[in-house]
C-alpha cells in the first residue's frame, strides 16, 4: 500500500509526464496487489485549487474527483482522529501546511510510503519522519 500526494493523485489521473517512470510502475504494482490511499483531505485541496484557478481540471471538480476517486485500486483514507491528532504532533520540521500535514500523517498512520515530489515533504522522509517515494522519478 502507498499514500499519493494530492499532486501525485493529479499527476496520475491527467496522465502527466511530471510523474516518474519509477513512481508509476510502484503505482502499478501496488494496485495489481492491494490499493493506493488518497487522504480525505486531497478532494478538498483539489476544490480549493480549481476554484482559485491555479489548477485546470478541464471539466467540473466534483466530477474530475468522482472520476479519480473511481479508478481501480484507490480508495479514499478518512481523516481518523489519530490522523488528525498525529498532523499536529508529527516529529521533527514540517512546514505549517495542514493538509500537507494531514497528508504525512496519514501515510504514518497506515505505514505506508508517500509518493510525493514536494520539496518539504521529502527531505522530511529523508530525515525518517515519514517513509517518501519521489514522484518525480
Amino acid at each position: 500500500m502507498i499514500v499519493l500526494d494530492t499532486h501525485a493523485l493529479i499527476w496520475v489521473v491527467n496522465d502527466d509526464p511530471r510523474l516518474g517512470s519509477a513512481a508509476r510502475a510502484t503505482i502499478d504494482d501496488t494496485v495489481r496487489t492491494d490499493f493506493v490511499l488518497v487522504s480525505a483531505i486531497s478532494p478538498w485541496e483539489i476544490a480549493l485549487l480549481a476554484e482559485k484557478g491555479r489548477l485546470r481540471l478541464g471539466r467540473e471538480v466534483g466530477s474530475w474527483i468522482k472520476a479519480a476517486l473511481a479508478l481501480p485500486g484507490i480508495r479514499l483514507a478518512p481523516v481518523e482522529p489519530e490522523i488528525a491528532v498525529d498532523s499536529v504532533r508529527l516529529p521533527g520540521s514540517l512546514h505549517a501546511d495542514p493538509a500537507d500535514r494531514l497528508i504525512v500523517a496519514t501515510a504514518r498512520h497506515w505505514a505506508a510510503p508517500l509518493l510525493t515530489a514536494d520539496n518539504a515533504i521529502l527531505p522530511y522522509g529523508a530525515d525518517g519522519h515519514v517513509r517518501t517515494i519521489d514522484a518525480a522519478k
